[in-house]
Order: C-alpha cells, then sequence, then structure tokens
C-alpha cells in the first residue's frame, strides 16, 4: 500500500476526483492548505497601503492506493492538475503502514 498527495490549485479538484473515481479510486482526503511560493509573488493595494503576497491557497489530496494501482493514479493526477505550469501540481508517494 502506498500513501499517494498531491497538491493541486482548488480549480482542479472539480476535474481530479470523478477522474479518479473512473479508476476505482473510491476513498480520497481532501486538505485546504496555503503554499508559499517567491516566483508568483504579487503587490496588492489595501487602504492605500501595498503589500505583497506570497501564499497561494490550494488542495491537497490524499489517496491509499495498492501498489498495482499507483503508477495510474499519479498519471491520472498529473495529467489533468498539472498541465499548465510545474507549480501547480506536486505529487509524491510514500510507504503507507498499516496500523489496523
Amino acid at each position: 500500500m502506498k500513501l499517494i498527495g498531491a497538491i493541486i490549485r482548488p480549480a482542479k479538484l472539480r476535474e481530479v476526483k470523478p477522474a479518479l473515481q473512473e479508476i476505482g479510486v473510491e476513498e480520497i482526503m481532501e486538505t485546504e492548505v496555503i503554499s508559499h511560493c517567491t516566483k508568483t509573488m504579487e503587490a496588492v493595494s489595501y487602504r492605500g497601503a501595498e503589500y505583497v503576497v506570497d501564499f497561494i491557497k490550494k488542495i491537497r489530496v490524499e489517496i491509499v492506493a495498492a501498489d498495482e494501482v499507483v503508477n495510474k493514479v499519479v498519471k491520472t493526477v498529473g495529467s489533468i492538475a498539472g498541465a499548465e505550469r510545474r507549480e501547480d501540481c506536486r505529487i509524491f508517494v510514500l510507504t503507507s503502514i498499516d496500523a489496523f
């Protein structure tokens, strides 16, 4: 068993969830996260003062999958969520430990 985690843009979650269900993934855990990125910093003005915004809201999706389907899950998430820019999608695979 492996734990597959992906940090994606919130807009891509609507496309990723049905695609994962199509390949047989039954359970998905979602968490809202904030990513720090120095490449996409932008200055915004609020009440006359300028602030640099370098935090981006993203979604962390976690899936526990059998070893046989790990590549299929990674390819599915990567093709949908990471199609535009490299920083749009980060995928990591960890060995899962069965607790029960």
